[in-house]
């Protein structure tokens, strides 16, 4: 059998099948229900999306796209598509040669590579049709399920299908590499597709994402990106530096010292937050002494360092923006590092990491060591992305996808007092990739700490309450 050969048979087969399930599943009934649920967490409302392998179109009409192309092989899914839902646009092609001419915000994927003659050839496509920012989802069936799937068909409980690929997510990891795709998170979905009250919710929502249950999941989850090109416009781009600062006289003569210019020009962007000291007059008196910086003072009127962050966020004019601390624990001459991962594409969060390299004595006490280990790790698993490090103060994303965050804080609201939990939930929400970067981690050399031990742990234990709730157990 050959390419065309087999496309001939897969039309056939689901023209016959959209006559006949149009409006008739039993099992499948949940199982979808349960697979748009998911899409609308990682594919929020008011995007371009466009579906390879839409069938009837319910998942992208569920969407609720600004612009929704789906494509199908089958002539038979496209005419229903089009019936049910006239206001988006439907094409019969083949994924595999798809030449629409545009680009796309999200692209999925709904348990098609199961069915194709050349996964490599269709994710190919696939990146024809991505920018930069664009997110691919794809689910797949587990292997595990291969013989329940068979008998449901065979007992006419879901649709029928043709033989098909059995791909695991290492294949898929690897033909994505090939399609130059770069995996940003897999995970397992859906362990009792079937309707059975409080059962199906337990099942679902909470013991699919669990060991060992997770092994006998039915369908893989992937997000992906294209890979970005080599080149950076580390040269074209402006930095704004958030300098949240509360009590740090001593510290900011430094600053203004250290802190090196970068791409088309640097500012700095100072929070001051009710200081008891003179940190207002030392930030106004080395404005006025280094007068070819660009710079801005802000005063708070709320508390906290995450009011400062997101106050600065606000005001900032440059196109990437880094926070760093003023106590300067993190030092400023690690920026460009930032810099340069975020200019060459590495990851859309750079996030700090000072659990690394080894620590001057006094920079971090062992309680607090060993309380971010242990909220690194819980994060880590909740999150689907590896976080080593999750109040590594200094961290750096570029304007549009901050401005993604915000534009989408609502449905976390507003929790985070440190300004980091903002960021991190915010990217993984919205499945960026983040990129850990290790820094050295300094003794504080003027001025104490803000962190209260007890009472920031308390509300790190919150975080992951919050964390669990809204990205973990859907």
């Amino acid at each position: 059998m050959n390419r065309e050969q087999f496309n001939s048979e897969r039309s056939a087969h689901w023209d016959s099948v959209a006559n006949a399930w149009c409006n008739k599943e039993r099992l499948g009934r949940h199982y979808h229900r349960r697979l748009l649920k998911i899409y609308r967490f990682l594919a929020t409302p008011g995007l371009r999306v466009l579906e390879m392998g839409c069938g009837f179109g319910d998942l992208l009409a569920g969407l609720q796209p600004a612009g929704g192309v789906g494509v199908d092989l089958s002539p038979g899914m496209i005419a229903k598509a089009r019936s049910r839902h006239p206001s988006l646009t439907f094409v019969c092609a083949d994924a595999a040669t798809l030449r629409l001419g545009e680009t796309f915000d999200v692209i999925i994927l709904s348990d098609l590579v199961n069915d194709l003659w050349d996964v490599q050839k269709v994710l190919e496509t696939v990146r024809l049709h991505a920018h930069p920012g664009t997110r691919i989802i794809l689910n797949f069936y587990s292997r595990v399920w291969g013989m329940p799937l068979r008998l449901a068909q065979l007992l006419r409980l879901a649709r029928p299908s043709l033989a098909q690929n059995w791909l695991t997510p290492g294949d898929m990891r690897n033909l994505m590499h090939l399609a130059n795709l770069e995996p940003i998170r897999h995970w397992l979905e859906i362990l009792l597709p079937l309707r059975i009250p409080l059962l199906t919710s337990l099942a679902n929502r909470f013991l699919a994402r669990l060991w060992p249950f997770s092994w006998l999941a039915l369908a893989n989850f992937m997000v992906a990106r294209i890979i970005p090109d080599r080149e950076t416009d580390a040269g074209e781009t402006s930095v704004s530096v958030i300098i949240p600062a509360r009590n740090e006289e001593g510290n900011i003569g430094e600053i203004f010292a250290r802190v090196p210019e970068m791409g088309k020009w640097t500012e700095l962007v100072f929070v001051e937050g009710h200081s008891r000291d003179g940190t207002v007059a030392a930030i106004e008196k080395e404005i006025a002494l280094h007068p070819q910086r660009r710079c801005q003072l802000l005063r708070q009127e709320g508390s906290g360092k995450g009011d400062a962050v997101r106050l600065g966020f606000e005001h900032a004019r440059g196109d990437m923006l880094m926070i760093l601390d003023a106590d300067m624990t993190v030092p400023p001459e690690d920026l460009p590092q930032f810099h340069r991962a975020l200019a060459s594409g590495k990851g859309e969060l750079i996030n700090s990491v000072r659990l690394v390299y080894p620590m001057e004595k006094q920079a971090m006490r062992w309680l607090n060591f060993l309380g971010n280990k242990f909220f690194s790790l819980a994060f880590s698993i909740l999150l689907g992305q590896p976080i080593k490090d999750t109040l590594g103060g200094t961290k750096a994303i570029r304007r549009k996808h901050y401005q993604w965050i915000r534009e989408n804080r609502a449905y976390f609201g507003d929790f985070d007092p440190f300004g980091d939990f903002d960021l991190i939930f915010g990217a993984a929400r919205l499945n960026l990739k983040i990129v850990d970067l290790p820094v050295r981690y300094r003794e504080r050399v003027y001025g104490q700490t803000n962190i209260q031990r007890w009472k920031h742990g308390w509300l790190l234990l919150k975080m992951v309450v919050v964390a669990a709730g809204r990205i973990k157990f859907i």
